[in-house]
């Protein structure tokens, strides 16, 4: 009896651990640095479906290390971000730390291609609460390469001056 009282109190608890990867591509015909100036700039999340605004000074360039606040379109209560990895013009890597009981990592890769540029955005939840928190962001989580995407193309079309044609401009004046 007694061996039998040790092996069951000897015997760990198992944790249940959920991981979830999801990636998401988009091509853009934006250039590399325009993608990668708008992925950095963290005091703009227009762009966002998620965040709604963040503490970063403007101006600041993203280092591993660097430890930020940001507000959801959904809650008042601010988030915290941690910068993991950054390679200049190419990969971005964050922690979105939230809550316990989930951790989230999001990375944004840039990228040249033959056919435009190629934005990959992927994002991994990890821990007992990611079923819940993945079926609750999952609509928004989707959306966030192509808004990224249009709202570069936008500020591109934006900075080029519309030539309007005139009327009476033609090929057959003499």
């Amino acid at each position: 009896m007694r061996g039998c009282l040790s092996k069951f109190i000897q015997r760990k608890r198992r944790r249940f651990c959920a991981s979830l990867v999801r990636t998401y591509r988009e091509i853009s015909s934006a250039s590399v640095d325009e993608l990668w100036q708008q992925v950095v700039d963290f005091t703009d999340v227009s762009w966002h479906p998620l965040l709604k605004s963040t503490n970063v000074p403007y101006g600041l360039v993203p280092k591993p290390g660097l430890i930020f606040q940001a507000v959801t379109r959904f809650s008042p209560i601010p988030i915290r971000i941690f910068v993991e990895r950054v390679n200049p013009q190419e990969m971005l890597s964050i922690r979105v730390l939230a809550i316990p009981g989930i951790e989230e990592r999001v990375t944004y890769r840039v990228e040249s291609t033959l056919c435009g540029t190629c934005l990959s955005y992927s994002v991994t939840l990890k821990g007992w609460l990611s079923p819940l928190i993945w079926s609750l962001s999952r609509p928004y989580v989707d959306r966030v390469a192509r808004s990224l995407v249009e709202a570069v193309e936008k500020a591109a079309l934006q900075a080029v001056p519309s030539k309007k044609k005139n009327l009476n401009d033609s090929c057959f004046d003499f």
